[in-house]
This record gives structure tokens, sequence and C-alpha cells, in this order.
């Protein structure tokens, strides 16, 4: 049996400006976007609850190949390791690229500093087209020290997702979830493509993972919309 839940109004109503002097305006402003906070908290908790209720998805038999650090040939259920889940996420960093792409770059910087955390629930492997040697000396070279990089070997996985067109490659963020037989299937993957976003917007996932953005999202100019990050200022 669900509980009931207060009102969102009635809970906003309980809030305090941290400030003395507010106006009416922006008092009453605040409480009713509060009370959409709340309401946009309890929609993503219901989404969270519909994502884990997923029936199992289809099994991967395509003998997908990667490559580590140690040079090793490993197959998609080798980057699992001791977890039965896999979080991965494909890199615009191919072997054409003179640099990775400042966007994959910040979201993996931000990744970088949850690594140790979530590598202690879940497998995370972040695998690229480029050699993973030369993953790695970028890697060093920003600092990262929490993150796997993995090579995909061959194209197969990055077309076969979709990730490869004529204008270049894209990233993917995909979940993989182990069997208790071995078998891997497709957990959830990122759908949300270009031709979902609504106009003026880049297209994003939802909630946008991306702290850059969502702290941005915080400020009064926000985002913007011809501002992205660089690899250096």
């Amino acid at each position: 049996m669900t509980a009931s839940l207060t009102p969102a109004r009635e809970l906003a109503a309980l809030a305090r400006t941290p400030f003395p002097g507010a106006s009416p305006a922006y008092e009453a402003a605040r409480r009713e976007l509060l009370a959409e906070e709340i309401e946009f908290r309890r929609h993503m908790t219901r989404l969270v609850a519909q994502r884990q209720a997923l029936p199992p998805g289809p099994v991967i038999d395509k003998d997908y190949r990667f490559k580590d650090r140690e040079g090793r040939d490993l197959g998609l259920a080798d980057l699992f390791g001791d977890k039965s889940t896999l979080v991965t996420y494909f890199w615009m960093y191919g072997p054409e690229r003179e640099r990775p792409c400042p966007m994959c770059t910040n979201w993996l910087g931000a990744v970088e500093g949850n690594g140790a955390d979530i590598s202690q629930r879940v497998s995370l492997r972040i695998l690229g087209r480029s050699p993973v040697e030369r993953q790695y000396a970028f890697a060093t070279e920003r600092g990262w020290r929490d993150l796997t990089f993995v090579q995909t070997v061959g194209d197969d996985y990055a077309a076969d997702l979709g990730l490869l067109t004529p204008q270049g490659e894209f990233p993917a963020l995909t979940v993989y979830q182990r069997d208790a037989d071995g078998r891997v299937r497709l957990f959830w993957a990122s759908e949300m493509t270009d031709k979902m976003a609504d106009p003026g917007q880049d297209p994003r996932d939802a909630p946008d993972i991306a702290s850059l953005w969502s702290i941005l999202d915080l400020t009064p100019d926000g985002r913007g919309t011809d501002w992205y990050p660089k690899l250096s200022y």
C-alpha cells in the first residue's frame, strides 16, 4: 500500500527564505517554484522505479571484443568483473580525432570525482575507438585516476549502437545486466536522439545527468544557447 503524500504546496509553505528582506512577490513565486520542485522530485522517483521495473532486455549474443590497459582481449561479459551490472559510456575519442570531444571530457571529469564510489556498486567502463594507451594518456593529462578505459576492437560495437555516421561519431550511455546463468542483457540505454529534442534545445536526457548543466540551470542566465565547455581556457 502506497503511503499518501502531503500536497506539495503544503510542504512548500514550510520553507523559510534564508535572508530577510524578500518582497511578497519573491516569497510567493519562490513557494510556487518550490512546490513544482517537490512535484518534479516525486516524478523523478516514479521514473526511477519505472526504469528499475523494466522486464528483461534483449540478450547480447554478438561477440564484441575489447582491449584493456594490460592488452587483454575481452568480451562484453568480461567487462563486468565481479559485478552483475555494467555501466558503459562510449566517448567521442576515435582515432581520427586529434583531441577528445570537450562535452564528453566535461562529463567524464565529473564522473571521475565519483568513480571510486560508483565502482563499489557497479562496474563502470569508458569505451573508445582510440587505442587504449591513447585514452589513458589523455586521462593522465587530466589527472583522472578512478576511470577505467577500454578500447573497442573494430567498429562493430559503435556501428551497431548507431554511433557512427558520415558526420562523425556520437556518445552513448548504456547499462547492461548479467543474468545468473552468465548471459548479458541490455538493461537501459539512453535513447533521446537529436530528433527528440524540443525546439531551441540541444538533445539531452531527462534528468540531465551532466552536472555542468544542472548547476548552470540554477543560475539566472541558465545554460545559455551558444556556450559549450572547452578542453582548456
